[in-house]
């Protein structure tokens, strides 16, 4: 089993790379010198209790990072999450022209701001690095001016404004990289179709077999693994393709097959539920009305 090396502050990742004390000891931006680069990270993995967000443009390398391996070579903005593993798995090596920063913010900066009870409504924290965020040079520069902010806010005196003014820079960071966001799921509106004609694929193939009755009602982890996407980033896609969320796109075709049963067979209410994967009708019912309007009975009956 590889060791796991946790840090824990924002000073102990700066003495792991060999770096001076940060001039803040909940937020540094590190920039990606040769000495950082060619640092040996070894077999382990470590775990980060800080949020990371990584621009690395111009390099070639990898790091494995939930399931997947991702290859930095392309420029790209990376988002890590408190909390989570990773690991280099092949050392970064500079093309020329390469440049990068690394922003390192501890939950602790932003706990008792509109921030702290906001970053979860940034889910590309949740996606995996294979899902990375693909910046065009205007996009970049924009980003690295409120990167340039951040640390003139805190390689100054210290007062009572900078950390308002460093968490608002750090807002709207991560505020542009949600509208860039936007703007490659538009970019790939054809790749995004492919994927969402294979996700229509998935809930024919489980629903016109016995799967629903041994496994239940198909979740949205359940086609987003089957797809090679993390939830969120699923999640994000459908939202942005079709205006609605992956949850309510199975709902969707579930109360479609429930419709075509309740007025093509004889079988009964509780029967269509327990084939749908419903583990109770009460659900089936539940879940009908809200969408319909009327029961699932009622429906028979009218049409």
């Amino acid at each position: 089993m590889k060791e796991i090396i946790r840090l824990e502050s924002i000073s102990e990742a700066h003495s792991f790379l060999g770096i001076p004390k940060p001039n803040h000891p909940l937020v540094s931006v590190i920039e990606l010198t040769d000495r950082i680069i060619n640092l040996d990270y070894g077999d382990s993995k470590f775990l980060f209790d800080f949020y990371q967000v990584n621009l690395k443009q111009g390099f070639s390398g990898s790091m494995v990072y939930g399931r997947n391996s991702y290859d930095f070579e392309n420029g790209s903005l990376i988002f890590i999450k408190a909390g989570q593993v990773i690991q280099m798995e092949k050392l970064p090596t500079r093309i020329e022209g390469g440049s990068g920063w690394t922003l390192l913010f501890h939950p602790d900066l932003i706990r008792k701001s509109e921030l702290g009870n906001t970053i979860e409504e940034y889910s590309f924290f949740n996606y995996d690095l294979s899902e990375a965020l693909h910046l065009s040079e205007k996009e970049i520069g924009l980003l690295n001016i409120l990167v340039d902010k951040i640390q003139d806010e805190y390689n100054q005196n210290i007062d009572k404004h900078s950390q308002e003014l460093i968490i608002a820079n750090i807002e709207m960071l991560l505020k542009y990289s949600k509208r860039f966001y936007d703007r490659q799921f538009y970019t790939r509106t054809n790749l995004n179709k492919d994927l969402l004609a294979e996700f229509n694929k998935i809930l024919n193939a489980y629903y016109n077999s016995e799967q629903p009755m041994l496994s239940g009602i198909l979740s949205v982890k359940d086609c987003a693994e089957k797809l090679n996407l993390s939830v969120n980033y699923f999640g994000d896609l459908i939202k942005s393709e079709t205006g609605r969320s992956a949850k309510d796109h199975i709902q969707d075709y579930v109360i479609e097959m429930a419709k075509t049963r309740l007025l093509g067979s004889n079988e009964n209410v509780g029967q269509i539920a327990y084939s749908l994967g419903f583990e109770y009708p009460q659900g089936f019912n539940k879940l009908f009305k809200a969408k319909v309007g009327v029961s699932p009975s009622q429906y028979r009956n009218v049409n």
